[in-house]
């Protein structure tokens, strides 16, 4: 076992010399046999110089068994002599605050949590104990579920700081290198229920599909797998170049809030290779794609044919826009982080203008004509009456704007406005009032800046 993770690490280059390693220990059979097996390699090879720590994640869950696990895990590293960390986290609390399952509630704080260990102790790598088996129910579930090429491809050797070397093996493999090297490990008693929809597919149905329709499908799920990973590296390389080309994205690089293309760029394309660019665009300001599937890209793609200014929303508070030369995919973190407690907060500067300073504005920091402003600003949600300045210097309600921008019904008492009695300075997100804007007459500046927050009034 030791030899063949060992080649596998080499070959997919999984780790180096000197790193740092995260190994993520839950007490089952796979993470001790992860932990058991690099530790058997440095003893075999002790030029790799690996330093290894453990971190053991306690969901909160299953009373006293979890406790069991800790405590498992605690004597594992002390009998090991390795340094280990237990993290306490609320996972039903968090479930319930954010509307997740238990499964997905625990799955996003476990990676939380190795992500911010792996942080504060500079490791390179976080070690996951997936292997051959979890990999055919991922890509299982995947097809299920109608994902594309990105998700039938399956769990990659390497995402990231994140590696996998037990993905050369299966759990029989496992199981078999525990027992012949007499080691214990712990069983979460809640892998037997089939309340979760992983536990269902790997208790109910790919025994199913071994014993009543092939004995290899494990194997043939996996051979599958990598056919889709190929095919999915080679249209994303045909996507980037593309999108290196072509397009932009806005804001800093942890926090994009536009990605843009031109559609000159996008048109010609395959459709394939089309919905690649899309996912590139929604990655860029949504990095985990939650709830993207493929009818979402569907809705991109038939965006192309209908007028300039039509738009699309999409699941993270992403809205896409067909303008006359660009498909812009932007995300709204105002209306995301606050839309539904109906608070906003609004940062505000005045200083006097200067005819040479350059405007820095972006969308959500805008600047307007400080002395043009009537009374005591206020940031809320739209009313009755409310309006702003055309270029041409007519009125527009914002209830007309809202309709002409396709803007759906359920949306429109979530967007925030920066307002001066009925007269609305800013549509938070999307356009400001002509009247409003910096002329070559302005003495004072007000800058604007929208933030999640509480309600403020100035």
């Amino acid at each position: 076992m030791w030899k063949k993770v060992y080649d596998y690490i080499l070959q997919y280059e999984l780790l180096r010399p000197g790193d740092r390693v995260i190994a993520a220990i839950s007490g089952g059979a796979d993470s001790v046999c992860l932990l058991s097996v690099l530790e058997q390699i440095l003893q075999k090879h002790p030029e790799c110089r690996w330093e290894l720590k453990t971190v053991h994640v306690h969901h909160g869950l299953r009373a006293g068994e979890a406790d069991r696990d800790a405590a498992f895990v605690k004597a594992l590293c002390a009998r090991l002599k390795l340094p280990y960390t237990v993290i306490y986290k609320d996972v039903a609390g968090y479930a319930k605050q954010q509307g997740y399952s238990l499964e997905e509630a625990g799955r996003i704080l476990r990676y939380q949590v190795l992500e911010d260990e792996a942080r504060a102790w500079n490791a390179d790598k976080i070690a996951l104990a997936h292997h051959q088996d979890d990999n055919a129910e991922t890509i299982l579930h995947h097809l299920l579920r109608g994902s594309g090429f990105k998700g039938l491809g399956g769990m990659r050797p390497q995402y990231q700081n994140r590696i996998r070397p037990l993905m050369c093996t299966d759990r029989t493999g496992i199981i078999h290198y525990l027992s012949s090297r007499k080691l214990d490990w712990v069983e979460d008693s809640s892998n037997s229920l089939n309340d979760y929809t992983r536990n269902r597919i790997r208790n109910q149905i790919m025994p199913l599909l071994i014993t009543g329709v092939n004995e290899k499908a494990a194997d043939n799920i996996l051979r599958a797998g990598n056919l889709f990973a190929q095919a999915d590296d080679y249209f994303e390389g045909i996507a980037g170049r593309i999108w290196e080309e072509a397009g932009t994205e806005t804001g800093p690089a942890d926090l994009r809030t536009e990605a843009a293309i031109l559609l000159t760029a996008v048109t010609p394309q395959h459709p394939l290779v089309r919905s690649y660019l899309y996912g590139q665009m929604i990655a860029a300001v949504l990095p985990y794609r939650k709830n993207i599937t493929a009818r979402h890209y569907a809705a991109m793609e038939a965006l192309l044919t209908q007028p300039a200014g039509s738009r699309l929303s999409l699941p993270g508070s992403i809205t896409v826009i067909r303008d006359y030369r660009m498909l812009r995919v932007t995300r709204n973190m105002i209306n995301e982080n606050i839309g539904a407690r109906q608070e906003a907060v609004i940062r505000m500067d005045t200083f006097p203008w200067k005819k040479d300073t350059k405007i820095i504005e972006n969308q959500y920091t805008k600047w307007f004509d400080y002395d043009k402003i009537n009374g005591a600003l206020s940031v809320r949600t739209r009313q009755s009456g409310d309006y702003f300045i055309l270029k041409d210097g007519g009125r527009k309600t914002v209830k007309r704007y809202m309709i002409d921008e396709k803007i759906p019904k359920e949306q429109r008492d979530q967007i925030f406005l920066l307002a001066d009695g009925n007269h609305i300075l800013w549509i938070i997100g999307y356009r400001i009032s002509e009247y409003y804007k910096i002329t070559e007459h302005t003495k004072n500046v007000l800058q604007a800046t929208c933030d999640g927050g509480e309600q403020n009034d100035r």
